[in-house]
């Protein structure tokens, strides 16, 4: 059976920084993804405000970090966790796996997050035939063709821009009056002359074997608007797993989210919860830190 000191379930950002700290501190660390490492972060176009680079994709900067992260711990790509349990004797965890076994004295969740459904009528049904949730990975199919994306957030108008360099004639679609996402991005969207609907949720996505159009309503109104387009991107929000959370019996917040306190313990001992499936700011320097902290926590309770 392998053993470790300390587990750290997630490659996203968080997580390859946990295993950096942690195994610069002496201690042996294993992480696991059941993903590619990286997670979300590999679908971001372009970050500016990740310190260090005016500029960079979220797939180059999750490949430099896979490389730092390798040089202090393990990592165990397309392997998902299925099973942690609390166990007597020399080791407190027993993590089992699609692959393996392994045990542990120190747990960290960095579990990340997937993205939010629309739940509108046609969602599933042309779910990679027009419907997608990944600029990066499906934006290129789209150039000179007419699309919407769906959302006010950072995430969405980010993509929006990185659709509109990539040719797409993009359409931004949000259901309040006004976007939530900084202003700077907001900005970006008028210079670059996109378009944008507010005050309108997709009813329904229609098409025969490809998207064709979507059904727009208008949230004040209650009038319905059909717009012919060839596709339709999704960016309203994220789910945070917590399957494994919930076996452990650790607390929750009524969104959903791990509950953790300054040095990002929850309520279980020896375990430690970062980035996304957190209660906090969903960015890619706060999952960092925390990663940073959760493996110094780590460290330091298991000398006591």
């Amino acid at each position: 059976m392998n053993e470790y000191d300390i587990i750290i379930i997630g490659a996203g950002p968080g997580g390859l920084t946990a295993g950096i700290y942690a195994g610069r501190q002496g201690t042996k660390n294993l992480i696991i993804d059941r993903d590619l490492a990286g997670g979300l972060g590999r679908e971001v176009p372009e970050m500016e405000n990740y310190p260090g680079f005016d500029n960079i994709s979220g797939m180059e900067l999750i490949e430099k970090m896979k490389v730092q992260a390798t040089k202090n711990c393990d990592l165990r790509e397309m392997e998902e966790v299925t099973e942690i349990t609390k166990t007597d004797g020399e080791y407190r965890f027993t993590v089992k796996t699609s692959k393996d076994t392994y045990r542990s004295n120190a747990i960290i969740l960095a579990t990340g997050s997937s993205h939010r459904h629309l739940e509108a009528k046609g969602e599933e049904e042309f779910k990679g035939k027009g419907v997608s949730y990944c600029a990066t990975c499906d934006g290129f199919f789209f150039a000179g063709r007419d699309i919407i994306m769906v959302g006010g957030g950072n995430s969405a108008l980010q993509e929006a821009l990185y659709l509109k360099n990539l040719g797409a004639n993009v359409t931004v679609v949000h259901r309040r009056d006004e976007f939530r996402a900084q202003k700077h991005l907001q900005n970006q969207i008028k210079e670059a002359e996109i378009p944008t609907i507010l005050n309108a949720t997709v009813e329904e996505i229609k098409g025969e074997m490809l998207v064709e159009s979507v059904v727009l309503k208008d949230t004040k109104t209650k009038e319905l608007k059909e717009l012919p387009i060839n596709g339709i991107f999704i960016s309203v929000g994220y789910i945070p797993h917590t399957e494994l959370a919930k076996q452990l019996g650790i607390n929750l917040d009524e969104s959903g989210h791990i509950i953790i306190d300054k040095k990002q313990k929850t309520n279980v001992d020896y375990i430690y919860a970062i980035g996304d499936v957190c209660v906090g700011l969903k960015q890619w320097v706060v999952a960092c830190g925390e990663g940073a902290v959760a493996a110094t926590s780590a460290f330091e309770d298991l000398q006591n």
